[in-house]
């Protein structure tokens, strides 16, 4: 047998929070992948029973997992303004990339693709602007 070390992965800091932007990144992305294949099946399955078309379905509905991240993320940052103002701002141009490239991919693809188009580019807007905003902010205040 091979001794492997284990190490706890995603990596957190003492007050919960992941301790790199690729712990982040990743733990995200994979929920977004989980949201976008639990979205395939419903998809397949209102297909099938012909309630509705494939890909008529928002694509958006894959980002529940990485909000519900953003929000433990933000719940173990702790008290403070610089939370309140990276997070408005995380969101602001999260939203703003989601929604440009949603729209860009509306013209070419179907609602369940451009959704999650969005979603991606929110999700990583979102973490790069969350994890280097408030590493700039405590870095400035103390």
């Amino acid at each position: 047998m091979t001794d492997t070390k284990s190490a706890r992965r995603p990596r957190r800091d003492p007050n919960g929070r992941l301790s790199t932007i690729g712990d982040l990144l990743g733990t995200a992305l994979a929920g977004l992948v989980t949201g976008a294949v639990l979205l395939l099946i419903l998809e397949a399955i209102l297909s099938l029973t012909r309630i509705s078309e494939f890909g008529a379905t928002s694509g958006w509905l894959a980002i529940i997992l990485p909000v519900w991240l953003f929000v433990e993320e933000f719940r173990a940052e702790g008290f403070g303004a610089s939370r309140v103002v990276v997070v408005l701002l995380a969101a602001g141009f999260g939203v703003v990339a989601g929604l440009t490239l949603a729209g860009f991919a509306a013209s070419q693809f179907p609602t369940l693709v451009s959704g999650l188009v969005g979603a991606a580019a929110l999700t990583v807007v979102y973490c790069l602007v969350w994890f280097y905003g408030l590493r700039w902010l405590s870095h400035r205040a103390g």
